[in-house]
């Protein structure tokens, strides 16, 4: 009984995140469902990114948060659109709740919106939310056995970006090991080594962006 509420759960969800998703792809907008533990710096890289991409890209963020604002309101200050979702205490954000705040967004002059999902390695990477990708973060402070022991969202993952990379010298972390995990789990994710407190790395991770942002708008014309 568990698994078929569970399965029907799923496919519910799923049937709101392809209808959010055709609603985005016919806007022309980029989605990415940003996902990762708390604490890794997915709030960092948001920050890095806006900065990063000014004037190149019309981004909106919608954050997820079990209880707080906290992030959205160091969003704000880079002036782009934000939307909160708090799930209050639900460990993922759903399609649902992404399709119930997208009218407070114009969508007409956006090119991107990353949704940062709540801190959780686990929960967050079963559900589609209407992403047009899923891109992980990894601090190495967090250890090189997470990829094995959470495979899911490295294995869904178009990108992971490995961060915090400038402490890497004052940890025990094993760079070749994870980043082999990581192929064995998912051999077609990009991997970015990068430090978002020391900006380095994030250039590649722009260019990337940039290039399926471009790739999408082309394909909605």
């Amino acid at each position: 009984m568990q698994i078929k509420v569970m399965t029907n759960i799923l496919d519910r969800n799923d049937q709101i995140a392809a209808e959010v998703h055709e609603r985005l792809s016919a806007a022309g907008i980029f989605v990415v469902n940003l996902l990762g533990s708390p604490g890794c710096g997915k709030t960092s890289l948001l920050e890095n990114t806006i900065a990063g991409l000014k004037g190149e890209l019309s981004m909106a963020v919608i954050e997820g948060d079990l209880f707080t604002a906290k992030d959205a309101q160091r969003i704000e200050q880079y002036g782009v659109p934000v939307v909160q979702i708090n799930t209050s205490g639900g460990c993922h954000l759903d399609a649902n709740m992404v399709n119930s705040v997208l009218d407070h967004l114009n969508l007409e002059t956006l090119d991107l919106i990353v949704v940062e999902n709540v801190g959780n390695l686990v929960c967050p990477a079963e559900f589609n939310i209407g992403e047009d990708v899923k891109v992980t973060v990894l601090s190495i402070t967090e250890g090189e056995d997470k990829p094995m022991k959470y495979p899911l969202i490295f294995k869904q993952a178009s990108v992971v970006i490995l961060n915090k990379i400038d402490l890497l010298p004052y940890t025990n972390f094993d760079m070749e090991s994870a980043t082999q995990d990581i192929k064995s789990i998912n051999p077609n994710a990009v991997l970015i080594e990068a430090s978002c407190r020391a900006e380095t790395g994030l250039t590649e991770w722009y260019d990337w962006l940039k290039k399926q942002v471009k790739m999408k708008q082309s394909r909605s014309i």
